[in-house]
């Protein structure tokens, strides 16, 4: 099987700071990658740097065989949920058909084939009675479902979701957390799915990748989610406390698995 995503020796620095350093694994069809990590890891950036927005120091990640490229419509992204301004004239619609064509200059896709591929995404997402509301109406939880139908309208090979489960509370997470995962599925997409809570996405994870001090561990969540393994990540002494079927990190950095950084 060939591999969707190939990270090789991957490092990324700012003047002394090391983000991170010799990133080398591969993201196979249809795989779950949870990827965690404390504050300033460097998560987003390496979101960033699959997308070619953000260059590496040094090694080389491909996607499909090739140098990742800005703009190709093979890789669906979520971003970080923010707010919006109430008065943003854009409609949910509009918003999801610049999954299709939000990357190239010029006037807007249109026609009967666009409206059917943004009313199919829409219905994908359990959104399609929201097709004409403006985007600063929407709740937090209906804001996430558009955005999962933005990544997804161009039927994409890999999909990254960059800390989609900020600022929903328990059920949109499972909700949300659903969506991208079923989706992913039915179309044969991978995902790296960056969360500071792996518990919501528990269900869906083949793999964790865990960013810490410059350094990595990935493997499954057995393989990772370890005091021992964390403690070495860290270099201090780490607890990972299994409850009732959730994973309760403890130590020094609890206050770090928030995304609120700059290199997060």
């Amino acid at each position: 099987m060939n591999s969707i995503l190939q990270v090789n020796n991957a490092s990324l620095q700012f003047d002394e700071r090391v983000i991170w350093q010799n990133l080398d694994f591969e993201v196979q069809p249809g795989e779950f990658i949870a990827l965690i990590g404390a504050n300033g890891s460097g998560k987003s950036m390496f979101l960033k740097s699959v997308l070619a927005q953000q260059k590496l120091t040094a090694g080389s990640i491909n996607f499909l065989g090739s140098k990742v490229r800005r703009g190709s419509t093979d890789i669906g992204y979520i971003p970080q949920h923010r707010s919006l301004d109430a008065q943003l004239p854009l409609t949910v619609f509009d918003a999801v058909r610049l999954g299709l064509d939000g990357h190239r200059f010029g006037l807007p896709l249109t026609g009967a084939k666009t409206k059917a591929l943004v009313t199919e995404a829409l219905i994908q997402v359990e959104a399609d009675q929201l097709a004409l509301k403006p985007l600063g109406e929407l709740s937090g939880g209906e804001m996430q479902r558009v955005r999962v139908a933005q990544a997804l309208i161009s039927k994409p090979k890999l999909i990254l979701a960059d800390e989609p489960l900020s600022a929903l509370d328990l059920n949109h997470q499972q909700v949300v957390s659903e969506l991208i995962a079923n989706q992913a599925k039915k179309q044969g997409a991978a995902v790296i799915f960056v969360t500071h809570d792996l518990n919501p996405v528990s269900d869906y994870v083949d793999r964790v990748l865990y960013l810490a001090k410059g350094r990595y561990s990935i493997g499954t969540t057995e393989e990772v989610m370890r005091s021992e393994v964390l403690s070495d990540l860290y270099g201090t002494e780490i607890d990972v406390v299994r409850n009732q079927g959730r994973i309760v990190v403890l130590g020094a950095h609890d206050h770090d698995h928030h995304d609120d950084e700059e290199w997060a």
